[in-house]
């Protein structure tokens, strides 16, 4: 379980939390207080213009979203393939969403997205790097730039499923364990063996 924490991360917000585990994923929970203080770009790890200037633009519309492209790098990094008809009414319901291209290739190498309420609530989902662009910090310009518009909206639980291998992707932008240790639930349609 993670819990926002302002102390190791570049947002400045007034954390509480609830959050919740899951078997094989994590469920961060993270409720945040904005504080009066505005959020900036200057906040962030790695300005819209230096991205640019490597080579990658920024978009926060599905517009000119190759929705096979987005598919391939869901597979490389180890998600199954998607129906991209099921993908499109998916990204049509979702709140927020930002996406890296690389302008050589014109194709998407890294992508978050949240849904919610619109009010309090938002899960991200879909937290994606193409492995030949990770490390270079395009997953974390993704999440920054999410979890602040998220907070400019106002939305004060945040929540995000994790494999546990990527946990520590998730420490540095201020996600911590719920010390409350709260466990949340997930639907199954296996039927319980008695």
């Amino acid at each position: 379980m993670l819990l926002f924490n302002p102390i190791s991360t570049s947002f400045t917000l007034k954390p509480t939390a609830h959050h919740h585990n899951h078997h094989r994923n994590l469920t961060v929970f993270s409720q945040i207080q904005p504080i009066p203080i505005p959020i900036t770009t200057t906040n962030l790890s790695i300005s819209d213009e230096s991205l640019r200037s490597k080579g990658f633009n920024l978009h926060r519309t599905i517009t000119d979203l190759n929705l096979d492209h987005l598919n391939s790098v869901f597979v490389a990094v180890g998600f199954p393939r998607r129906d991209t008809e099921k993908i499109q009414i998916a990204l049509e319901n979702t709140d927020s969403l930002l996406w890296i291209e690389y302008e050589k290739t014109k194709r998407p190498v890294a992508f978050a997205r949240a849904t919610g309420d619109g009010v309090f609530n938002a899960i991200i989902w879909d937290v994606v790097v193409d492995p030949n662009f990770q490390g270079i910090g395009l997953g974390k310009a993704v999440m920054e730039r999410l979890v602040t518009e998220l907070l400019r909206k106002g939305i004060t639980n945040i929540a995000l499923y994790s494999e546990p291998r990527v946990l520590g992707f998730y420490r540095p932008l201020g996600f911590i364990a719920d010390p409350d240790g709260i466990r949340g639930m997930v639907y199954s349609r296996r039927k319980n063996k008695k």
